[in-house]
């Protein structure tokens, strides 16, 4: 008879860290030039800077690429993040939510 094996463990999604009080979450719609869109300039936001990244919406062609990305995590490291994304040419404008949306 086969020697039984134990079944696989499922990789489990990374738990966010616990809030802080000085934590903010934002969204920010930023717009990408074609030039930048190959960069992986999201991922190196997340790990630059102490974030959370999620992406909330997003279009991408050859000549652009818009992204409603939610940020969250201390505020002076979400300044920080922001002057960065700038710096690499990528445009940043705050989305404003709706009462219902917030």
């Amino acid at each position: 008879m086969p020697a039984r094996t134990a079944p696989k463990k499922r990789p489990q999604s990374p738990k966010p860290a616990p809030k802080a009080s000085g934590d903010v979450r934002r969204r920010f719609w930023m717009t990408f030039p074609a030039s930048r869109i190959q960069s992986p300039l999201i991922w190196e936001l997340g790990h630059r800077f102490p974030l959370v990244t999620n992406i909330r919406q997003a279009s991408v062609t050859e000549e652009v690429g818009i992204v409603c990305l939610e940020i969250s995590g201390p505020a002076d490291g979400v300044d920080a993040g922001l002057r960065w994304l700038k710096k690499m040419g990528v445009s940043v404008e705050p989305v404003e939510l709706s009462a219902v949306e917030s």
